[in-house]
């Protein structure tokens, strides 16, 4: 809520991993979902070591309202690099078989469309239960195998957080049932009012893509990509500023592009115990022709 009062703005807050792997785990989850859960706590380091070795994100996933539950032996893995896009679904006779399968797509069954996670992980934040279960249980997707309750994503200030895969599309404080969403993705297109961004890409990449997306009405989940990236002042100093060049469909898109501390001070998450002044970007199309 004080971050909604404060005006923060979602954009260019999307993670850097591209790959993931989901592993269904209903029940509760602690601040370290994997750690702290119903998941043989034997294979949990191990897994969580390949994870690192290997840059694929875990996560955890659980049906909306499925807290209670016993049982859970689905897992998947996610790949949102551009080009290798897809999301496969397999089924473990136990937690260890994670340690040695592959985490490729080359098993699995393929999700047929898109893929809907929730973050509803009151453990690390509590606002991502009280914004996100609402949201898992009321998304309108296809069918139930679509939408899922996960484990932390970050940004919590912005929740409901919501990922969207294989592209790994990251959304921020989507309202109501999050229909809008569901129908832009059901379309190819992205909802850009509620876009913080895609996976992977640098945030003055995501930055300089929402306002070319804005201006030029490209929606498509690829329009646009990132060509480079130049930066022109030191990392580090308090204003920092870099040249993002992307594809458009008629030629290069420049954009100049600023960031700098917000005035305003505020606790950035419910476990913050002091407060920061979050990042603010400033992107400003250059003339073309």
């Amino acid at each position: 809520m004080q971050a909604r009062l404060r005006g923060d703005s979602p954009v260019a807050s999307a993670a850097p991993a591209q790959r993931w792997l989901l592993i269904e785990q209903p029940g509760p989850w602690g601040r370290d979902a994997l750690a702290e859960s119903r998941f043989d706590a034997a294979v949990a380091p191990q897994l969580a070591r390949r994870s690192r070795a290997e840059n694929v994100r875990l996560l955890l996933v659980r049906r909306p309202g499925d807290r209670l539950a016993d049982s859970g032996r689905r897992w998947a893995y996610a790949d949102a690099r551009p080009g290798r896009e897809g999301l496969w679904w397999s089924v473990r006779t136990s937690d260890a078989d994670l340690l040695d399968a592959p985490w490729d797509g080359s098993v699995g069954e393929p999700a047929p469309g898109p893929t809907y996670l929730v973050c509803t992980h009151g453990g690390h934040d509590a606002c991502c239960a009280l914004r996100g279960r609402p949201l898992a249980r009321a998304l309108p997707a296809p069918g139930p195998v679509d939408v899922w309750e996960c484990s932390h994503l970050g940004g919590d200030r912005f929740a409901a957080n919501m990922l969207v895969l294989p592209h790994g599309f990251y959304y921020g404080e989507v309202p109501g049932d999050g229909a809008e969403v569901v129908a832009a993705h059901a379309q190819g297109q992205v909802a850009l009012p509620w876009l913080r961004g895609r996976a992977g890409v640098p945030p003055p990449g995501q930055a300089a893509q929402h306002e070319a997306r804005r201006a030029l009405g490209l929606l498509g989940l690829d329009d646009l990509p990132v060509r480079e990236i130049r930066a022109l002042t030191a990392p580090g100093v308090t204003v920092e500023r870099w040249e993002v060049t992307l594809a458009g469909p008629d030629g290069a898109v420049v954009a100049a592009v600023e960031s700098r501390p917000s005035p305003v001070a505020g606790y950035l998450t419910c476990q913050a115990t002091h407060p920061a002044h979050p990042r603010t970007w400033h992107v400003t199309l250059e003339p073309t022709g």
